[in-house]
Parts: C-alpha cells; sequence; structure tokens
C-alpha cells in the first residue's frame, strides 16, 4: 500500500528558467505576501501543475510545454516581458493560459493576481448596477430586493450603498442600528482591501452584507475607496449590489466601469422617460452593459416595451405597483415575497444572468 501523503496545496506556482524573470515574479509574489512554490524545468512544472491555486509560466516554457499536451486547468497566466513578440498570446492559448502579463508594465495587474489568491482564488461575482432614470424611480427599493432574494437563493452577496446623499440603504432592510463598518470607515481606502476583512467588518442582515452610510456629516466618496472596496466585495461574492446616484461622479463611474450590468429604472411615464434619456449618453460611456427596468406607475402610463422602445436600451425586466411597499420600508419591515410584484421582479433579474443559487434545482 502507498502511504505518500500528497504534496500540500500552494497558492502559486511560479514556472520558468528565466532568472530575470523570476526575480521579477518572486518580487511581486513578495510584495503580494504570498510564498510560491517554483519549479525551473518541465518535468517540474508538469509534476505541480495541478497543485496550485494559480500557475504563472514564463514565456520561455510555454511553447515546450505545450508539446507536452498538458491537462487544461483553470487558473493559468503567462508572465513575459515588454521585448516579448505578439506570438505570445498565441502560445499562450495553447496552454490554455487565461491571460498574458507583459513585465514590467502590468506588474501592478499580475501583482493583484497573486494576491487574490489569499482570498480563495478570483470569483467571477456578477455585479449589479441600479441607478434611477428620475428622481424616486424606486432604485433603492429594486437594489435592496434583488440583494435580499441573491442572499435567500444561497448566493454569498453584498449590496453596496454608492450614495452618500441617499440616507443609508441600511433604512431600507430596518438595519439602521446594527453593528459594523459603513462607508466613513473606508473613505481612505485604496489599494488592494482585504476581501474576508471587509466582508467579516460589514453589518448581517438575513446573511446578507450591507455596505452603507451612517447619518454622520456626508462626505463625498473618493473614487479610490470605490475601487478598492468593490474590488474586494467581488473576491468574496457570488453577487455584488451596488445602489448608485444619478448624478455623474468619479467614484459612480468606477462603480459603472467594474459592474457586470447597469439596470436603469424607469417609471412608465413621459416625464420620467425624458428624465431618463438624459442619463443614456453618458451611462453608454461607462456602462459595460445597459438595460432598462420598467416600473408601472400608480395610475396607467406606457408599456414597458414603449420605454425600452424609446430609450433604445433592451428590456431588462418589468416591475409593478406594489402599494403596501412604502408603508411596510417605513416600519422596517422590507420584505420582497417571492410570490410579490416586486420578489418576482427581482428573481426575473437574478435569472437573466443564470444566478439561480441553491434553487436551481
Amino acid at each position: 500500500m502507498d502511504n505518500t501523503t500528497p504534496p500540500p496545496a500552494v497558492p502559486v506556482l511560479l514556472a520558468t528558467a528565466d532568472d530575470l524573470l523570476l526575480d521579477d515574479l518572486l518580487r511581486l509574489a513578495a510584495a503580494a505576501e504570498v510564498t510560491p512554490q517554483i519549479e525551473r524545468d518541465l518535468l517540474g512544472l508538469r509534476r505541480s501543475w495541478q497543485s496550485a491555486a494559480l500557475v504563472v509560466v514564463g514565456q520561455d516554457f510555454v511553447e515546450p510545454f505545450a508539446r507536452t499536451q498538458p491537462v487544461r486547468r483553470p487558473g493559468v497566466v503567462v508572465a513575459g516581458t515588454d521585448a516579448d513578440d505578439a506570438g505570445i498570446y498565441r502560445r499562450a492559448l495553447t496552454i490554455g493560459a487565461e491571460g498574458v502579463f507583459l513585465l514590467p508594465g502590468e506588474e501592478a495587474v499580475l501583482g493583484d493576481k497573486l494576491a487574490d489568491t489569499l482570498d480563495g482564488g478570483v470569483r467571477a461575482a456578477v455585479t449589479l448596477a441600479f441607478v434611477g432614470g428620475c428622481g424616486g424611480a424606486g432604485t433603492t427599493t429594486l437594489a435592496a430586493a434583488v440583494a435580499v432574494t441573491g442572499s435567500r437563493r444561497g448566493l454569498r452577496t453584498m449590496l453596496i450603498d454608492g450614495d452618500p446623499l441617499g440616507g443609508g440603504i441600511d433604512l431600507a432592510l430596518g438595519n439602521e442600528a446594527g453593528d459594523g463598518l459603513r462607508w466613513p470607515g473606508l473613505l481612505n481606502a485604496a489599494g488592494r482591501v482585504s476581501a474576508a476583512a471587509l466582508r467579516a467588518a460589514l453589518p448581517v442582515v438575513d446573511g446578507l452584507a450591507v455596505l452603507s452610510w451612517d447619518r454622520s456629516e456626508v462626505a463625498a466618496l473618493p473614487p479610490e475607496a470605490m475601487r478598492s472596496v468593490l474590488g474586494a466585495a467581488q473576491r468574496s461574492s457570488d453577487l455584488v449590489v451596488v445602489d448608485l446616484p444619478r448624478r455623474g461622479d468619479p467614484a459612480a463611474e468606477e462603480a459603472f466601469v467594474r459592474s457586470t450590468c447597469t439596470l436603469l429604472v424607469v417609471p412608465r411615464d413621459v416625464r420620467s422617460c425624458a428624465a431618463a434619456a438624459r442619463l443614456v449618453g453618458p451611462l453608454r460611456e461607462v456602462a459595460t452593459d445597459l438595460r432598462v427596468v420598467a416600473r408601472e406607475p400608480g395610475l396607467g402610463g406606457l408599456s414597458a416595451v414603449d420605454v425600452a422602445e424609446y430609450l433604445a436600451l433592451p428590456l431588462a425586466a418589468r416591475l409593478r405597483f406594489d402599494r403596501d411597499l412604502p408603508g411596510l420600508m417605513d416600519q422596517g419591515r422590507f420584505d420582497p415575497r417571492p410570490r410579490g410584484a416586486l420578489g418576482r421582479t427581482a428573481s426575473e433579474v437574478l435569472d437573466a444572468f443564470g444566478l439561480y443559487g441553491l434553487l436551481a434545482a
């Protein structure tokens, strides 16, 4: 019987025989506080190919390693230098690499990727940004409902209030007195924020991590803080929901740029559509995927299709009017019931992005 214990998994494997490249990679690993495994020959790379969360293959190993026909696996990148020719990208594909990092120009990006392994690897968090097409569109309500519904589906979810003047999204959840970190404690955040530490510090409402504002004097949100905090949220979550202001500012732009999709919430009436139309152009410049949620007003109005066609945007969902909701929110009894109008819309949004969670079956 073979009682040999397999070697413990390591976060990062560095494989190259190029001493200069290895020196650069070790410097980046040290800055990221990662202790890598090092392999200087093809035999060592093949032996350790499956043991690390992230494998960084030097450009000198890519072509000979490809001839061994390695088993495809996630978490593989290629590192080279600015002097390399364009063929490095083609060769990287032959080993299934997810990206190529040319040093020194892309040192910061590769350094962040190395550091991500300390948080258990890079999660592909779906990030949904919500913004109102006009005042009183119900954006915060829908954003909170999507986050709560995602959490109830078993998804690791974080709800972020990106509007310093919005009053605090924790009020909508009835958790304004809950213990935990708020935005004023993160305004000086810059660089890489620990994903685990952020999640552990935030207030939690029924399993949902919430980053809101407190009732102190409102401060501007620096774009560096949004960038760092949102990055940490994405590394520790399956779903990140961000409620953003209508007015353009650098912090909001950071969130729009880094979101999977931006959802513009627009009541189904002519005046609201006219107001929303003024936002569409600026949002197209920063949003990767811009869609509209058409909200039913209290009385009559345009159809959801009319709203989408007027704004020339894909229709993401329809939100029906719920007359009981404002009173429930004022009482701190926010509850997007699955069969209610708000809960059905939240489910529709999540389904559109394949976020079925534990309810997939």
